[in-house]
């Protein structure tokens, strides 16, 4: 890992090293990405299906896209009471958190004395992605579509990258059914989420597409707004853990390690710490520790890459920094924890003292784990069930209130040169 001091002369630009490009605005994913996008809505399945077998390595038919009933009644089978029981509780603490946000219908009077108010409709047909890979994230299933399922979606469109044989992780598949997936496609990747916003003559076009992924699913939403709507940009995952002398080097290293192991040199880790002891203690711990890791290779590359060990003169100069980062996962180890996350408006997600590993947020503590990424967490938030809402606003005049709103209706007419828009009230 990358060692940083404030006592070093070149500190402030050693600081701008850590803000590495984004991703989300690399020329060279952008080009590479757009290509995907129009190959997929010139020629549908086609394209869909020769892009798997290139990324994916799966030579499949258009019929085999879709996941079939046989396919998740034998995962379901094959689903263990460990997993299920596993499953169940994560399940029940996301979908209870997802209840408290859930955002309700509402109405009030204006001045005029006429009804106004919000409606909250589910979206009836949206997409979620869940990432592939080296390891099959069970979690994202539950972190996503539970909270469709929640918001009253009536259809679930899952698509998530199958391997070379064209199957999918079982426990992923019995994950996805548990959540409430109606629909699970064998499709990762750009083309995935171009699939989704475009529509084949397989999958139908969604209203709204939810989840995270690497560089080209990030990229592949970024770029198709407008086509369907997002919910966030999540790529490549990161975690910031900001501590003073209290915190457990064990700890902190612990949780280091664990962000790094997902398999990609594009997950940033950062220590941001007051105290030279602590940061001398993690470095030790995360040497004595790694070699126990069964991906230990991919850790130690990512650390290599993208692991940064930072101490700051003062934890406000490491607050500054943690909201400069805007990390995806930021977990506080100090005195005072909540005091000290006040400060921090950028982060994702906020994990508070020694207790609180970012593993709980990943699985079972109850917020989504699909976090903002590649510091787009100064923009966006988190996901939440909310986002599978459809907001309406409803406007309910009677005539006496039209005719209190009148006035002023046609000064403002008059004063923008719409006559017939003034008219349009004083009709009635």
């Amino acid at each position: 890992m990358k060692v940083i001091r404030h006592t070093d002369k070149n500190f402030p630009e050693r600081l701008r090293e850590l803000t590495a490009p984004s991703s989300l605005f690399d020329p060279v994913i952008e080009q590479r990405t757009r290509a995907i996008l129009d190959a997929v809505q010139t020629r549908g399945d086609a394209a869909v299906l020769e892009f798997t077998e290139k990324f994916d390595g799966a030579k499949l038919l258009p019929e085999q896209l879709a996941v079939t009933q046989a396919e998740l009644m034998a995962a379901s089978l094959e689903a263990d009471e460990s997993l299920r029981t596993a499953v169940s509780e994560a399940k029940k603490n996301i979908a209870g958190f997802a209840q408290k946000s859930l955002r309700k219908n509402w109405q009030t009077k204006n001045s005029h004395g006429a009804t106004v108010g919000e409606r909250f409709d589910p979206f009836q047909r949206v997409g979620v992605y869940i990432p592939g890979g080296s390891a099959p994230l069970v979690s994202t299933a539950l972190m996503t579509v539970t909270l469709a399922k929640v918001a009253g979606c009536r259809e679930i469109v899952v698509c998530t990258p199958c391997g070379q044989d064209g199957s999918i992780n079982s426990a992923l598949l019995f994950a996805a059914r548990a959540a409430g997936a109606t629909e699970i496609y064998r499709v990762g990747g750009a083309q995935a989420v171009a699939a989704l916003a475009y529509g084949t003559p397989t999958i139908r076009p969604v209203q709204k597409v939810f989840g995270p992924g690497n560089a080209y699913v990030s990229m592949a939403k970024r770029l198709l707004v407008g086509y369907v709507a997002i919910d966030l940009l999540a790529g490549p995952s990161d975690v910031l853990v900001l501590a003073d002398d209290t915190a457990n080097p064990k700890f902190a290293a612990a949780d280091l390690l664990a962000q790094a192991e997902h398999g990609s040199t594009e997950h940033r880790v950062w220590l941001v710490t007051t105290s030279a002891k602590l940061l001398k203690a993690v470095e030790k711990e995360i040497a004595r520790q790694l070699p126990k890791r069964s991906r230990r290779a991919l850790i130690a590359a990512d650390l290599a890459k993208s692991g940064w060990l930072i101490q700051v003169k003062t934890l406000a100069d490491g607050v500054a920094l943690t909201n400069q980062l805007a990390p995806e996962h930021c977990e506080v180890m100090t005195r005072n924890p909540r005091k000290i996350s006040a400060g921090i408006l950028t982060a994702g997600a906020i994990f508070l003292g020694n207790h609180s590993p970012t593993v709980l947020g990943d699985y079972v503590a109850g917020p989504s784990h699909t976090l903002p990424t590649d510091g787009a967490g100064k923009s966006f938030a988190g996901l939440t069930v909310d986002q599978f809402q459809r907001r309406t606003s409803i406007v309910e005049y009677s005539r006496a209130a039209l005719k209190k709103a009148l006035p002023a209706v046609k000064k403002l007419a008059a004063l923008e040169g719409l006559d017939a828009h003034g008219q349009s009230a004083e009709v009635r």
